[in-house]
């Protein structure tokens, strides 16, 4: 009797149910009553009306779906005002939208290298970063992390070369920001382009949350390329690259997650075109986001907590051990609050952690209760 091809998943499973290492999806109400500090809407827009509305309205006037890739019947005019008013809000010359920021950072990644040319990625990069990197046939050297000498080193054993460096702006695990102005100089100085994943800088860092590049005084460099979720602080879904209008007229003609993929959802452009416009008429949704993150930061490391101090809106407070992440996060959870939780393998340096998201929609009391419920829960060493 033939034997089944697919019995290695079988222990695969038991590997994972060992290691306690099982994912499991876990669909979420509608009207849920739990206090969400998991999520990454960051500016707390995903409900607001403005953007429900015309995410409805876009869907009523364009479809359901975007009917095909964005170079054949996928592109709206939506779709063009979208990349027009991210351009001009964050600083640069050009955007293209795609429909998600993994296949921005795959795209952006691939296109931008190519055999023969070095990539140099930062040690913390997540992991659309990571594959785009595999992706890209280019030689790829892993820098440790927000190690600017190192990248400066590596840059100068490779006189001449083709080469880009590649950073998160703020890192998902831990909040801290990368040194963006450091690694512009290292890789101007080298002739090297950068490329930026500011997925969790936009909507909370720079003026008026145009992003951790505004911030550094790099938005629109000639050798800088930044790509952006629209569906964290934009409360939406897709992903955008922003850079020169050369560099994403490139894109258009050789990314394949660009041109072989169905174009983003006109609801979901229709809702990142309202959030950003929101974001323009309130630009204190962004200084409000810092605010919670700190004060998270501050109260829980008063009351005994290791936390890292937060450089956006994603506070990391440390677990003792995996097991104890995620008890903890499950005696957060039947206490009505939701945290993330993250462990090895998917920290790299080894050290669990229950992961919070500041929301600039966050109440004063619904502060308290989160912290209050997170020190109570707080496992004991």
């Amino acid at each position: 009797m033939p034997q089944d091809p697919f019995d290695w998943i079988d222990d695969e499973s038991c590997r994972r149910e060992r290691a306690g290492l099982v994912r499991t999806l876990r669909p979420r109400a509608a009207d849920s009553e739990l206090l969400d500090l998991a999520g990454n809407d960051y500016l707390g827009l995903t409900r607001r009306p403005e953007i429900t509305g015309a995410a409805a309205e876009a869907a009523r006037r364009w479809g359901g779906g975007a009917t095909g890739s964005r170079l054949v019947t996928g592109s709206t005019a939506l779709h063009a005002e979208l990349e027009r008013e991210l351009a001009d809000f964050c600083g640069f010359e050009a955007a293209l939208v795609l429909s998600s920021g993994y296949a921005a950072n795959l795209a952006a990644v691939t296109a931008l290298s190519a055999r023969g040319s070095l990539i140099l990625s930062d040690a913390g990069n997540h992991a659309s970063i990571v594959d785009g990197c595999r992706l890209s046939r280019a030689e790829t050297a892993i820098v440790p992390h927000a190690d600017v000498e190192a990248v400066r080193k590596t840059l100068d054993a490779h006189p001449g070369r083709r080469a880009l460096a590649v950073t998160d702006s703020v890192f998902s695990v831990d909040g801290d920001a990368a040194p963006l102005a450091a690694l512009a100089d290292a890789c101007r100085d080298h002739g090297a382009a950068l490329l930026v994943d500011d997925a969790h800088g936009l909507g909370v860092l720079g003026d008026g949350g145009r992003g951790a590049l505004n911030a550094a005084g790099l938005a629109g460099g000639a050798g800088v390329v930044a790509t952006v979720t629209l569906s964290k602080s934009l409360g939406s879904q897709g992903g955008a690259i922003l850079g020169p209008a050369r560099v994403v007229e490139h894109l258009v003609n050789t990314a394949r997650t660009f041109i072989f993929d169905t174009g983003l959802a006109p609801a979901a452009a229709g809702a990142a075109l309202a959030a950003l416009r929101l974001l323009r008429s309130e630009p204190e949704l962004a200084g409000r986001a810092r605010t919670v993150a700190t004060t998270l930061h501050r109260r829980l490391t008063a009351a005994g907590l290791t936390a890292a101090r937060p450089d956006a809106a994603v506070v990391s407070v440390q677990a003792p051990s995996p097991e104890a992440a995620v008890r903890w996060a499950a005696d957060c959870r039947a206490a009505g609050l939701v945290v993330g939780c993250f462990r090895p393998p998917s920290v790299p340096d080894g050290i669990s952690r229950i992961r919070l998201t500041a929301r600039a929609d966050l109440t004063d009391q619904q502060l308290d209760t989160a912290i209050a419920t997170i020190v109570r829960a707080a496992p004991v060493d």
